[in-house]
């Protein structure tokens, strides 16, 4: 039986992965993704929508710009942001359906738990 191995990575490009998921490692990071993933929002549209206070949707929106998750841009008095692309999205859409699917149930009923 043949194996195949996965191409090796620099480190540079494990360490920029790494720093991404971790951006993307936060509920309200989760919730902002998959906002942006139906369109583009303002600020004001995902506080309605997440029922989450606007500072903190700025601060998160902040990590997600530096991260090169979204793009924010200027229209009028509203900048209206976006997801760079559709890689990030599916791979929020993927972490959270494996959830929903018990792939990580018993770790996240013990979070609940605690």
């Amino acid at each position: 039986m043949a194996t195949t191995s996965a191409p090796r990575r620099t480190a540079g490009t494990l360490t920029a992965a790494g720093d991404l998921l971790r951006a993307l490692a936060a509920p309200v990071r989760i919730a902002i993704v998959l906002q942006l993933r139906e369109g583009e929002r303002c600020v004001h549209e995902l506080v309605d929508a997440l029922a989450v206070a606007q500072p903190l949707i700025s601060q998160h929106l902040r990590v997600l710009k530096s991260a090169g998750v979204v793009h924010g841009e200027r229209h009028g008095r509203e900048v209206m942001y976006r997801l760079v692309d559709e890689h990030l999205a599916h791979i929020v859409v993927d972490a959270v359906t494996h959830v929903e699917e018990g792939g990580s149930a018993a770790r996240a009923e013990h979070r609940e738990e605690a």
